[in-house]
Parts: structure tokens; C-alpha cells; sequence
């Protein structure tokens, strides 16, 4: 498959803020401060691993109209001067005394009314990256401006994807197919289990991921404990199920699925337990439609697996992170659109103490769902065993 091209053409940002400022007007806000790293890059394009040092606050301001301003540290101008944004304002950082507050503060003065409104992503998934002290001293710098709550505008935007969005979770999900196709070159019986960890997040950038942003997995007889813990040096052993859940990252987005494998031939109970996983996903993937909502999508996983274990959801959104938006849960009767990229990722226990997971890919179309991993079929993969 051929990559897309990296980056989107400017049209695509101002669409995305043309959009959210509609919705802005409706929402009484005159401008949106937004502060952390996905929410930066949506109205932007500024893509940096930068982003892991916690030394510098970065904001950007969409106003009521006209284009964004960049308040940031004078270290990310050039890179932000590569964006098609053209006002982009900086300042030396860290600074011990005003790190930024007051260059940040007299640009939301500039662009909003004396007792303008403010809004601020306030729910879930959403935090606030700067420090308490500075946060208390821009709503003091502000007079009678009110921070308020964005009415999930950037959330509800973020939810439904481009077609140039879509295209590179596609690509994301094809290099993790393809180092999935792999997995019997690096596990095998007496591997132990963090090399495998490491090996894996090699082929994924063999494949041609930027970077992996995320594995996790797990391996135990006859199913695992949970799919969070960290890679011990415990070697495979027959009689093991390994699974790994990898979220590759490809230009900015992520894909996140899993794949289970059987060390030797499975027990009965395990492949019992796989069928049951590919059925439950196979029946959200019909449920998935236009107009459905994700409570629906849990129905029918539910249905199949009868009480499984309790992992809190059975899927979520996906996009420039890992996990943002919807989750798939009794009580989320969030609609689905045509644009929306799922995670559908049903559970089940083994035996008690034992479960196993199973994740794919999706994007929502007009008809009805497209997987954009290759959707695992048929018998559990068995890998090799010592002779």
C-alpha cells in the first residue's frame, strides 16, 4: 500500500476551525484556549515529540474569527512557522517568573471583550497543561473575562475523522498488520516474554512506524491476569497464550489492536474462548453503523460474551491518540457518524483469574463499518515449540 502524503494541505485546518468556530458562535464563546499536545496539533499541524518534556506551557487561541495564534516558547517558532499558521508569538522558556502568563494573557485580551468568554476543553480525556499557580494568575490578569467549559466543541470535532485523517490510521494499522504477520520470527517456546516485547516494537518500526507509541500484552497458561503489566523475562512456555496490543504511530496517528497466539497447539477452553472473541467483534462490526449509538455496539458484544470480564468498555475512539473520544459502555449513548475510527475490543474469561482479549480497527462509513486492521480470522496462530 502506498503511504499518503504526511501533513494535511491548509485547507483541511481551516475547515477544522471554520467548524469549530460555528460552533463557537452557537456556544456564546469568544475565544478557545487550548493547551495540550493533540489539541495544539488539530488546529495546527505542529507535530513534535517535544511534547515529552513537561519544562514548557504551550497555548494557541482560536479566536471568534480569523485564524489561530501560537503563544509559545521560543524554541518551537521555527517549527511552528512551518504550520500555516502567520502569527505566532514566543517567549524565552523556562522562565522563573512569568512563563508565558503575561504574552498569553494580553493576546486573549487582544482577541476577546472585556467580559468576553473564554472556553477551555473541560471534559473527559482533557486536562490543563500548565501549573496551577500560573492558571490562577491568568484568570487574575483576565478582569471580568470568564474561563468557561468549550461545550465539548473540540472533543465533538476531534470525534469524526477526514478522509486525510482516516488515511493515515489506515496506514498505521498496515504496518502493525504486517509485523503482526511476522510475530513467529521473534516468539517461540523458551523466548522470554520482554524480548519479545522488545523485538516486536522493532519489526513495527522495520514496517515503518515513526514511533510505538504504546504495547502492552501479556502471557500465561491457558489466558492472562491482564493486558497492563510491563514484559517480565519469564519465557513462553507451551501451554501459553501471548497477546500483544501495540498502538504504532504513523504521521501523528495511531492505530491500536491485538493479536493473541497459542505457544503449541491451544487448549480446548482457550480456542473455545478465541472463537467467541472473533464472534463478538464480528457482531459490533455489523452493529456499527451510521446513526447507532456505542451502547448499541456493547449490546451486541455483550450478547455474545455474556458477562466477561469487567474491563470497564468494550472499545473506544481512535485518531492522535491512543484512546480519545467515545467509549464503547452500557452508558454511553454517544452517536456514531460516518467518519468515526473505533476500537472494537470484547473480553472474556477463560477460567477464574484467566481472560483473553481481542481488538480490531474500524472506521465508519455511510453503509456501515470498514475494518482498517485486517481482521483476525479463523483458528488461534500457534507458535513454534521446542522439539
Amino acid at each position: 500500500m502506498t503511504p499518503p502524503p504526511r501533513g494535511f494541505a491548509e485547507a483541511e485546518f481551516r475547515s477544522r476551525v471554520t467548524r469549530i468556530q460555528a460552533k463557537m458562535q452557537s456556544s456564546g464563546l469568544d475565544a478557545i484556549l487550548v493547551t495540550t499536545e493533540p489539541e495544539v496539533r488539530y488546529v495546527t499541524g505542529f507535530l513534535t515529540r517535544f511534547w515529552e518534556s513537561p519544562s514548557r506551557p504551550w497555548f494557541v487561541i482560536v479566536p471568534a474569527s480569523g485564524d489561530p495564534v501560537a503563544v509559545i516558547p521560543s524554541i518551537g517558532a521555527h517549527l511552528m512557522g512551518q504550520t500555516w499558521l502567520n502569527d505566532i508569538r514566543t517567549w524565552p522558556s523556562p522562565h522563573p517568573t512569568d512563563d508565558g502568563i503575561g504574552l498569553v494573557s494580553d493576546t486573549l485580551a487582544e482577541f476577546t471583550p472585556p467580559k468576553g468568554r473564554i472556553g477551555v476543553p473541560s471534559g473527559a480525556e482533557t486536562h490543563l497543561r500548565m501549573p496551577l499557580k500560573a492558571w490562577a494568575e491568568l484568570q487574575s490578569r483576565l478582569g471580568a473575562r470568564v474561563f468557561a467549559a468549550d461545550d465539548d466543541i473540540l472533543r465533538d470535532a476531534r470525534m469524526v475523522k477526514s478522509p486525510a485523517e482516516i488515511a493515515k490510521s489506515r496506514q498505521a494499522c498496515a504496518i502493525a498488520n504486517r509485523a503482526f504477520d511476522r510475530v513467529s520470527q521473534i516468539a517461540a517456546e523458551g523466548v522470554p516474554l520482554d524480548q519479545v516485547f522488545r523485538h516486536f516494537q522493532t519489526l513495527c518500526l522495520a514496517e515503518g512506524a515513526d514511533w510505538v507509541g504504546y504495547l502492552a500484552g501479556a502471557a500465561g497458561q491457558g489466558g492472562y491476569g491482564d493486558v497492563i503489566s510491563p514484559a517480565t523475562d519469564t519465557p513462553l512456555a507451551v501451554g501459553d497464550v501471548l497477546m500483544l496490543d501495540t498502538g504504532c504511530v504513523w504521521d501523528g496517528y495511531f492505530c491500536d489492536f491485538d493479536r493473541n497466539f497459542s505457544v503449541g497447539p491451544p487448549m480446548t477452553e482457550v480456542a473455545t474462548a478465541h472463537s467467541k472473541l472473533l464472534e463478538a467483534t464480528a457482531a459490533a462490526f455489523e452493529a456499527a453503523k451510521p446513526g447507532a449509538t456505542a451502547a448499541e455496539l456493547w449490546a451486541a458484544i455483550e450478547a455474545v460474551v455474556r458477562g466477561g470480564p469487567d474491563a470497564g468498555r468494550f472499545g473506544h475512539g481512535l485518531g492522535m491518540q491512543l484512546t480519545e473520544g467515545l467509549s464503547i459502555l452500557p452508558h454511553d449513548h454517544t452517536i456514531l457518524r460516518e467518519g468515526m475510527v473505533l476500537t472494537l475490543e470484547p473480553s472474556v474469561e477463560v477460567s477464574p483469574g484467566r481472560l483473553m482479549v481481542h481488538e480490531e480497527n474500524i472506521v465508519i462509513t455511510a453503509t456501515g463499518a470498514e475494518y482498517l486492521s485486517d481482521p483476525a480470522t479463523g483458528d488461534l496462530p500457534v507458535l513454534e515449540c521446542r522439539p
